[in-house]
């Protein structure tokens, strides 16, 4: 089988290696555009342009690769797996893969489809998400599914469910390959009444609102980091947290109220329902801070108000 590769970020690259790694016949690869990066604005490649470069496997940089059908058929290959490649496939460009196009969905379908699925499974409290594999068709995340695999969530952050949920991503991929080889593989139908969406987070998502539940308040945190970071204000300045968890220690006051900011206690806030512990955070301009470090430093001090 003769594949063709597409994906952009960091968490595409582990089943790029994976495919080329178990000796299948990878022979382009699919990225976006390099893009201006940093406070200089340094022309960057994705993470998979840098790989595929390694591995010497041709690449193809495309602002919109529904123009490129014909590019693309002409390469001869049999299928297409994508992986977190951020655009939209067309009928021209399903149409050019007789073997079809299988996409590595950071979700167990048909929950959470969409742009956010690890996020949105976090905030949403779900004990398990997963990897689907799934044919790709013109509606969004609908297509008929080839396989899953599962994990826990517990308390992990977005950054570390990530990496897992790359990596089980590399193994789905080489299972599919597999699955195709032995013939055509048999197919599960979505059931469309269970289906969600999820939006693509914006900064303004990641504010953090007190009078919420102590346990919402923590998933949201950590669905936040690494990026964009929730964050919550202090006096007018905006505060980036990067770490908290549910406090057994209580106590009266308002929301957003700091009940406690000190060696013994912590840095406690009160919330709606209970209260949380901030493990770690970060001011404008400063580096992580460590609940101690916070505490030291008299970053917060009893009856502050975060907002």
């Amino acid at each position: 089988m003769k594949i063709v590769y597409a994906g952009t970020p960091e968490y595409a690259v582990a089943p790029l290696e994976a495919l080329v790694g178990a000796g299948y016949d990878v022979i382009a690869v699919i990225t976006a555009p390099d893009r201006p990066v940093g406070r200089g604005a340094l022309m960057t490649p994705p993470p998979v342009k840098t790989l595929a470069r390694k591995l010497g496997v041709p690449v193809f940089q495309f602002d919109k690769v529904s123009l490129h059908a014909e590019e693309l058929r002409g390469l001869g290959a049999d299928l297409m797996v994508t992986c977190a490649y951020g655009q939209i496939l067309s009928d021209e460009i399903l149409e050019v893969f007789p073997m079809g196009v299988w996409n590595l969905h950071a979700s167990l379908l048909p929950k959470y489809r969409g742009a956010s699925p690890i996020q949105t499974a976090i905030m949403e409290g779900e004990e398990h998400t997963g990897v689907t594999v799934m044919k790709t068709e013109r509606k969004l995340d609908a297509g008929d599914i080839l396989l899953v695999k599962r994990c826990e969530i517990g308390d992990k952050t977005c950054g570390e469910l990530e990496k897992e949920l790359s990596l089980l991503s590399a193994a789905a991929a080489i299972e599919a390959m597999v699955m195709m080889g032995e013939g055509e593989p048999q197919l599960l139908l979505q059931d469309e009444a269970k289906a969600t969406y999820c939006k693509k987070i914006s900064k303004a998502d990641a504010k953090i609102d007190f009078s919420s539940p102590a346990g919402k308040i923590c998933r949201l945190i950590n669905a936040m980091n690494p990026d964009p970071l929730a964050y919550c204000e202090k006096n007018g300045i905006q505060v980036n947290i990067l770490g908290a968890e549910p406090s057994e220690c209580d106590g009266e006051g308002k929301p957003g109220e700091v009940l406690f900011a000190d060696k013994r206690h912590g840095i406690i806030v009160k919330c709606g329902d209970g209260a949380v512990k901030i493990l770690s955070a970060q001011f404008p301009g400063g580096k992580k801070l460590s609940d101690r470090d916070l505490v030291n430093g008299r970053k917060f001090g009893e009856g502050d108000i975060l907002s």
